[in-house]
Parts: C-alpha cells; sequence; structure tokens
C-alpha cells in the first residue's frame, strides 16, 4: 500500500503497518467525533511515525497513486472534518 505523507510525499507501507495505521486511523476518528483536537494531534504524529520508521520513500517522480493519507499532526478539527470520510484517512484491508 502507498500513503501519502502529506507535505512529506508517498511511503510504501507493507499490510501489517496498514494495519496498526488503521487501527490509529479509528482512534483518529474518534478523536474528531469527540472534539479532542488535541488526541487527533497525538494520533496523526503517531501515524506518521509509523510510516515514517517502517515505510520505504517513493521517488518523487513516481506518479503512482496514494491508497491513504496522513495529514500534518497540526490538522485542526475543521479540516479533520473534511478529511475524513466513511473510510477514514487509511482504507481498510481486504479480509
Amino acid at each position: 500500500m502507498i500513503v501519502r505523507l502529506m507535505g512529506e510525499g508517498q511511503f510504501e507501507i507493507d499490510d501489517e503497518v496498514a494495519k496498526g495505521l488503521n487501527d490509529l486511523d479509528d482512534q483518529a476518528a474518534q478523536a474528531v467525533e469527540q472534539g479532542d483536537e488535541e488526541r487527533l494531534g497525538g494520533l496523526l504524529r503517531r501515524m506518521g511515525e509509523a510510516v515514517r520508521a517502517n515505510g520505504t520513500r517513493v521517488p518523487d517522480d513516481d506518479l503512482a497513486a496514494s491508497e491513504g493519507i496522513v495529514p500534518p499532526d497540526d490538522l485542526t478539527l475543521d479540516e479533520a472534518r473534511r478529511l475524513f470520510d466513511d473510510e477514514g484517512l487509511i482504507p481498510d484491508l481486504p479480509s
């Protein structure tokens, strides 16, 4: 799966990392629903760190589409509400 870190570029991650991101994504969606901007920022920070630590940077000239996005950890609740859709930021993996 290819994930875009907004403002940094794309990274390829394996299914295990994607599962962990999906869990953090679910928690981030709950933080948005609860209006907890501080918790949201912490979860987005953890998501970005997981991608950087466990992903492989995709060259900038590679035009592969991103399957998920991780916004910066200073994202506001209003911005987050616009980004989160029914699937969240990271799509569920097929079973």
